[in-house]
């Protein structure tokens, strides 16, 4: 079948559903991430929120899959967040979370004696499967995503680019941290399902870090982020739909072509502002220095 004929098929307007929410939460939630400096807890909530869904495969069956991942991702995003504080230990603290749920998710793959396609789905996401009750799951949790960030976007702002200031201003810093943390690990797990564990952090960090090299207002890289992600979350499945191959390559691909070009954008117009703001000597200079250079040079008079 053509990619068109295909389009036209319920399962994938479903799944171009799914994107599109699933690119919303990542896009609002990116440039908080890159100003937190998360990146990586991204990555060790995907590898945990793996080892729950595969745990819930094993157990329940692919129709738990969902909310393993979930479980999964949200617990350890209490133990990132009631660490934000401590940056200096969080980054171990990750890795080796990060690999214990790795390894956890391997094992519940290894027992699990089921179609393979489910197992191989954790890896490189399987969005052609979501159905009726995923997009209900996906929706409500994009309100929530959405609410929580409408009411509390600045503070949680000024507590991303300077904790310290905004703890002496009065602003709960570890409750937001928590807060975020657990928004962040419920987007993570829907990232899981949709783009695989492998592949979260393209949906998740290369949008804003694209936007970051454009602008630094921090509406404006939200805006792009947004744009950046659905972007590749939908090019990505009109992509791979013909070849039939997962869409976590083709979003992947997206992101990062998309973040070279802002980060060659940004790069430019920082070496156009930089010769524009080189001031050219003024001619009274050039002729003071002249004389001073004559007069250094001149004999002086003998005693």
């Amino acid at each position: 079948m053509s990619t068109l004929d295909l389009l036209a098929e319920t399962f994938v307007q479903q799944a171009l559903i799914a994107g599109a929410v699933l690119a919303l939460l990542a896009g609002l939630l990116g440039p908080l991430v890159v100003g937190r400096g998360m990146a990586f807890a991204v990555h060790g909530t995907a590898e945990l929120s793996f080892a729950g869904g595969a745990g819930a495969l094993l157990l329940f069956g692919a129709g738990a899959v969902g909310w393993g991942a979930l479980v999964g991702a949200v617990l350890v995003a209490l133990v990132f967040g009631a660490l934000g504080l401590a940056a200096h230990e969080r980054d171990s603290v990750i890795g080796v979370l990060l690999s214990f749920g790795l390894g956890l998710g391997v094992l519940f793959q290894s027992l699990y004696t089921g179609r393979s396609a489910n197992k191989f789905g954790l890896l490189v996401g399987q969005i052609v499967g979501v159905d009726t009750g995923d997009l209900i799951s996906l929706a409500v949790t994009g309100v929530v995503v959405i609410g929580v960030l409408a009411v509390a976007y600045r503070p949680l702002l000024f507590a991303s680019l300077d904790p310290t200031m905004a703890a002496a201003r009065g602003v709960p810093v570890r409750a937001l941290s928590i807060a975020f943390a657990v928004l962040l690990g419920a987007t993570t797990a829907l990232g899981v399902q949709i783009v695989g564990a492998l592949l979260v952090l393209s949906l998740l960090i290369t949008p804003a870090a694209a936007a970051a090299r454009l602008t630094a207002s921090p509406l404006f890289a939200t805006v792009l982020a947004v744009i950046f992600a659905e972007v590749a979350v939908l090019g990505g499945i009109v992509l791979s739909l013909a070849p039939g191959l997962p869409i976590s390559p083709f979003v992947a691909g997206i992101a990062f072509v998309t973040y070279l070009i802002c980060r060659l954008i940004g790069s430019l117009r920082t070496r156009r502002r930089a010769s524009r703001t080189t001031v050219p000597s003024r001619p009274e200079d050039t002729s003071t220095s002249s004389q001073s250079a004559l007069a250094s040079q001149s004999p002086r008079p003998r005693s």
